[in-house]
């Protein structure tokens, strides 16, 4: 990883400090992939880039509402390099991205405060060797419909390496014994956040999505944990203790 930047504190459960440590937690969850993939990870003050290839892309991150103009240039220039599809990440919603990713969309960024968390009705495990790993990766990219990444290749989302990362945990949901839910959680200076909570669309309204939430939630539950949800996902995510702190703005090449 390049840069020495270290971003400053903040008070963890003002609106502000919610955003900010969603921000450093997406910033932790990409890094700990473009390890894994072997990608270049580039942090800077205002944000944390993972040069990807041409099926991953480039990936931003951005952790400040404001760049430097150094920062707004290199950001341009990465933009530019990139052999695949460019995708960042505004918690702020600051930052005009339109001339390195014309599409964008806007999701809340949400805040649960540590407290008891209830059991899933359907068993759920963490994810211990890369066979499991490769079905959540297989679930992830049919639950998010990741068509860059078809046909499939095994390892190429979630790399084995990705079981050594300790910080970074993955979660499967079993229905009929069988694995049918997924996701990534990642705890990073005392926060929790979950990323890909994943169900294909076969095996959708059957409780999945809760239970792999509450069973992840579980080992976390002494912590505060942020999250940025879908439209769809909002309303399950509000029945277990998180509420809007602020509105993030993605933009995507794609």
């Amino acid at each position: 990883m390049t840069g020495t930047y270290e971003p400053p504190a903040t008070a963890p459960h003002s609106v502000d400090g919610a955003v900010r440590r969603q921000a450093r937690n997406s910033a932790a969850f990409w890094a700990a992939i473009g390890r894994a993939r072997g990608h270049e990870v580039i942090r800077r003050r205002g944000f944390l880039a993972v040069l990807g290839d041409e099926r991953a892309g480039t990936r931003f991150l951005l952790q400040e509402p404001d760049l430097t103009p150094d920062d707004a240039a290199e950001l341009t220039e990465l933009a530019r390099r990139s052999p695949g599809p460019v995708d960042a990440e505004d918690p702020f919603s600051a930052t005009d991205l339109a001339h390195v990713a014309a599409r964008n969309w806007q999701m809340p960024v949400m805040i649960r405060p540590p407290g008891p968390v209830a059991p899933p009705a359907l068993k759920v495990t963490q994810v211990r060797t890369p066979q499991e790993l490769q079905q959540a990766e297989r679930l992830v990219i049919a639950g998010f419909d990741l068509t860059r990444f078809e046909p499939y290749r095994p390892g190429e989302k979630f790399p084995p390496s990705l079981l050594d990362e300790p910080d970074l945990a993955l979660h499967l949901a079993l229905l009929d014994g069988e694995p049918a839910g997924a996701c990534v959680t990642v705890v990073d200076d005392g926060y929790g956040s979950h990323y890909w909570v994943g169900t294909p669309p076969e095996h959708r309204s059957r409780g999945l999505g809760r239970a792999v939430m509450l069973g992840s939630l579980a080992p976390l539950a002494h912590l505060p944990v942020t999250l940025t949800a879908s439209r769809l996902g909002r309303p399950l995510y509000e029945s277990i203790g998180f509420t809007e702190a602020a509105l993030s703005t993605w933009w995507s090449s794609q």
